[in-house]
């Protein structure tokens, strides 16, 4: 989402400003173009040979300054920035955003540009819940400009309270969703499962599988930037969803069946990425289970079939479904689709490298009821879950006409 992307770094006074060097490397890593513009004050916190060196571009200072090439500059980088971010922003430069006070290499690029401008204050708590502060943001908002609020704790200053810059990752969120201007699933509603879930044996024991949790975690932040309601049933796993992503945790087979079954209702499109176990314990032990000589036999029972059940009251909704094999891998998606009554199913082999559970990269074929497969090269999973919404957007937006 970043490759290429032109974005301009605005750093102002505030002893936050050393996180700027943190955002400017992840940016480049990225892919991003990044060009920094540091205000008098910021510079006395961090300089600008750090932020050169981290960008390899040059770092603006001064309105003034014999320019490096035959331009306005402040108009030049305002005309070719895809995004434009002020992390951290002091109270003082918000307040002269929201005036239209242009007064110094910042402000003024700020004026001059027509790209989204996302803004990150990082301030004393008394400074930021002050009333002026806070009308100036209301109206910055109201005038289409971006905010990622500031967190609660322990500020420079001594005090404690909202005030100190986001977490990066936050910030990093809202910028990738400013730089998706194309929103196909704005309106809708998305519902994907992602994760394992357990099946308890006893209170120490479970049975579970390899999912990690990546790919439904990747199809719920490409929804979501591509504009939709997103709702993910989570199995256990450590990953943390995309912010503005809703999750519900759930840990059994039929903890996810009736969270799904209360849930699917009122959804655009379904998508079931999870790992899903097939059988439960048939009795799970309230106490452990202590070894014993000989061997222990378990009696498994099946679970519901939620896909299925979901197939027999699809309505005019998309319903996808994923099918991890090691063998016959297109065959038995195809089957596994017509059978469930799906509009598509993403097949993987689990044999292939690049492939499967707890791995960055998939390989994927969408295979539908009527036979028609559509393969991809491995590509990275957020890659994989963007192709995958986009096919499912063409197919709800067939259904409605």
């Amino acid at each position: 989402m970043f490759q290429d992307k032109v974005i301009i770094v605005g750093i102002t006074g505030g002893i936050a400003a050393y996180k700027a060097a943190d955002l400017v490397s992840r940016l480049c890593k990225k892919g991003a173009q990044v060009y920094c513009i540091m205000t008098r004050s910021a510079r006395e916190f961090i300089t600008p040979l750090t932020l050169q060196t981290l960008s390899r571009n040059p770092v603006y200072t001064d309105m003034f300054a014999e320019p490096r090439q035959w331009n306005v500059e402040h108009i030049s980088l305002a005309d070719r920035a895809d995004l434009f971010m002020i992390v951290p922003a002091s109270a003082n430069t918000i307040g002269k955003i929201s005036h239209g006070i242009a007064d110094d290499f910042l402000s003024t690029t700020v004026m001059a540009t027509r790209a989204p401008v996302l803004i990150a204050p990082a301030m004393n708590v008394n400074m930021y819940l002050n009333p002026i502060t806070q009308e100036n943001i209301k109206k910055l908002k109201e005038l289409n400009y971006h905010f990622v609020e500031p967190g609660f704790g322990d500020l420079a200053c001594g005090y404690q309270g909202q005030g100190r810059l986001a977490e990066l990752e936050d910030i990093l969120a809202k910028a990738e969703e400013l730089l998706v201007r194309d929103k196909p699933l704005k309106g809708k509603k998305v519902l994907i499962t992602a994760g394992p879930t357990r099946e308890t044996l006893d209170p120490v024991r479970y049975i579970t599988n390899r999912s990690s949790g990546k790919m439904g975690y990747s199809l719920a932040k490409q929804a979501y930037l591509l504009g939709a309601e997103v709702t993910l049933i989570s199995g256990p796993t450590t990953l943390r969803p995309f912010p503005g992503v809703k999750r519900i945790n759930i840990e059994s087979a039929r903890e996810m069946h009736d969270i799904v079954l209360k849930t699917y209702e009122n959804q655009d499109i379904v998508i079931k990425a999870a790992a899903v176990a097939d059988y439960r314990p048939k009795n799970s032990a309230e106490h452990k289970i202590k070894k014993q000589p000989g061997e222990m036999v378990l009696e498994l029972e099946r679970n519901p079939d939620i896909l299925a059940e979901l197939g027999q009251n699809k309505g005019s909704r998309i319903l996808i479904g994923f099918a991890a094999e090691t063998n016959n891998v297109l065959a038995y998606a195809a089957e596994k689709a017509k059978r469930k009554n799906l509009d598509f199913i993403v097949a993987n082999d689990l044999t292939q490298p690049g492939a499967g559970f707890g791995v960055d990269t998939n390989i994927i074929s969408l295979v539908f009821p009527d036979g028609q497969i559509k393969s991809f090269p491995q590509m990275d999973k957020e890659e994989a879950a963007r192709e995958i919404l986009l096919v499912a957007a063409k197919h709800l937006n067939k259904t409605k006409e």
